[in-house]
């Protein structure tokens, strides 16, 4: 009998994962079973179970596979290294990447990862769980420990005078960001809310890009 390499059980595993990730495309990450995948996979339930332990073992391994998938991180650091730009024009292009990004992603990665913040309210303990086994940084998290605080510094460096404190901005973007997350993605992909309203990422995150600059004490379009 041939031996198993690690290369061969990789690509096993990899090919379970992108099945969950199709399942997950078409219905809510709470309502997927494990026989779901099994059923995606062709494969039997005991053929799954030599790669996994469980569902939400292959959950956290797909969401690990989307992290790097959707990671902008290279992105807000280019943007970022740019010495000669005020804080303004790096404000603007750091929503304008989260903008194109979320519109980019509103269909796939986006509604899943919207789908995990449901199932972290429903189902906490559920949820904590795959979130330990999850490998590497989110796009938010980097933009609220690293981005967002380097752009607040470089604000006082530069002698604006901020209208509110460095957590309070935090806890905004952090806010404004689920939100317009979660009217994108429930127009788009649940299609709730008005008819006569366009969920349109670019605009919305414009926006906040608007609002956080005043929040730093900067000007907008030169006002």
């Amino acid at each position: 009998m041939p031996k198993v390499t690690e290369k061969y059980l990789e690509n096993k595993r990899k090919m379970i994962v992108d099945c969950a990730y199709k399942v997950c495309l078409r219905k809510p990450v709470e309502m997927v079973t494990i026989s779901d995948v099994i059923a995606e996979t062709g494969m039997s339930q005991g053929a799954v179970y030599r790669y996994y332990n469980g569902l939400d073992e292959i959950l956290a391994d797909m969401s690990t596979q989307m992290r790097s998938d959707y990671n902008i991180i290279d992105a807000f650091e280019k943007i970022l290294s740019n010495k000669s730009a005020t804080i303004e024009e790096l404000t603007y292009q750091v929503c304008d990447c989260l903008a194109e990004t979320m519109e980019r992603h509103l269909m796939d990665i986006q509604k899943i990862n919207f789908d995990f913040g449901v199932l972290a309210i429903n189902e906490p303990e559920r949820a904590a769980g795959i979130m330990k086994d999850i490998k590497g940084s989110g796009n938010l998290e980097y933009l609220g420990k690293n981005a967002l605080p380097r752009l607040i510094k470089g604000a006082y460096l530069l002698g604006y005078k901020p209208v509110a404190s460095p957590e309070e901005i935090g806890m905004f973007v952090s806010a404004s960001y689920t939100g317009i997350e979660k009217f994108c993605i429930m127009s788009a992909c649940y299609g709730t809310g008005s008819p006569d309203v366009k969920a349109d990422p670019k605009k919305l995150f414009r926006t906040l890009a608007h609002s956080i600059i005043l929040l730093l004490g900067g000007k907008i379009d030169g006002q």
